[in-house]
């Protein structure tokens, strides 16, 4: 019996032991610190890195002209992308600058035809009152001979040629008059067709600053800084207005949306601080902290949403967007990529 003792305690026997029982002090170690750590953390690996996104769209459709940049290139804000063919809105440009020319003679022409309207009213109503004055003077002349005829110291006809004396004279001053009405009616005319033209010239000429503003769309920018994603066009392809031809990542803003289950909330709120551990260099802990929640679950956004009330209720933990800010984020500049996972972890 005791040399099956002996042969238990082996120095063998009791090193296998210790490091048994180092393994499991360890385990347990570990263990205990695992759960620690569930217990005052709030922790989710459903969450990826994000960034502005700006599409390049054209305002105007065309056939790529010029392209100035390549695949992920590096780009500043109001720096020249791509040029769309310009030369068929060169030509309808001109052909307005040439209608523009045309409708400003026709201005001309309406001007001068009102001067030339007054000119003729201004003649007209100096006959008016010429034909006024003769007319008074008939009057005058008639009424004298009737005062004579009636002494008898002129004769009957040199009345009676007085009296139609006076009879043409005011039908000459009512035909004057007349003369003076149609004047100035045409002169109505005559103006109100010059306010059409100067009215078309406006018009005209706001089709030309139109036609202006395309042709500068034609030149695409760069509308902030940041890298080019994949190029969709090359030159000589068509392009509609508002298609997108590329993608510019804002390379200088980085931020997280962690999505938490909405049963992880409750230890959860805003200014929090939490660590942000990326997949793609996990020995890497970026410090961070909540400055926002979403006011909706990820399933109300998407084009389906769920509708509990259709009868189909199945209960199932929704997720809801959190937005963490990265603090010192210039650090990591080089190493964040939009899209990139990685595990959030909020202690409370």
């Amino acid at each position: 019996m005791e040399n099956i003792e002996a042969k238990k305690t082996t120095p063998r026997t009791i090193i296998t032991r210790v490091i048994i029982g180092l393994v499991l002090l360890t385990g347990a170690y570990f263990g205990y610190k695992k759960i620690m750590y569930e217990m005052h953390h709030e922790t989710t690996d459903n969450a990826q890195v994000e960034a502005r996104l700006v599409p390049i769209l054209p305002r105007v459709a065309g056939y790529v002209d010029k392209l100035y940049v390549e695949d992920y290139a590096t780009v500043k804000k109001g720096e020249l992308l791509a040029e769309i063919d310009s030369t068929e809105l060169e030509l309808q440009l001109q052909e307005m600058i040439a209608d523009m020319a045309q409708a400003q003679t026709d201005v001309e022409n309406a001007r001068a035809s009102l001067v030339n309207a007054q000119a003729s009213i201004e003649s007209a109503k100096g006959n008016l009152d010429v034909a006024q004055t003769r007319k008074e003077k008939a009057q005058k002349d008639l009424q004298r001979d009737q005062n004579l005829l009636s002494n008898s110291a002129i004769t009957q006809k040199q009345f009676d040629d007085s009296k139609s004396n006076l009879d043409v004279v005011a039908k000459q001053y009512d035909v004057t008059k007349n003369e003076v009405n149609v004047a100035q009616t045409k002169m109505n005319v005559l103006a109100a067709q010059l306010n059409k033209a100067l009215a078309q010239i406006k018009v005209k000429q706001a089709r030309i600053n139109e036609q202006q503003l395309k042709l500068s769309y034609t030149k695409i920018y760069a509308t902030s800084d940041g890298k080019i994603g994949k190029r969709n066009i090359d030159e000589g392809q068509f392009v509609q207005a508002g298609s997108p031809l590329f993608t510019v990542v804002n390379d200088k803003e980085f931020w997280v949306v962690a999505n938490f289950k909405e049963t992880q909330l409750n230890h959860m709120k805003q200014g929090q601080e939490v660590e942000v551990k990326m997949d793609a260099y996990p020995d890497m802990i970026m410090k961070g902290k909540i400055v926002s929640f979403s006011d909706a679950t990820g399933a109300r956004f998407s084009l389906l949403p769920p509708d509990n009330a259709t009868g189909n209720f199945v209960k199932v933990t929704q997720r809801v967007p959190v937005k963490v800010e990265i603090e010192e984020v210039e650090k990591y500049i080089g190493k964040l990529r939009a899209g990139m996972s990685v595990e959030v972890s909020a202690a409370y």
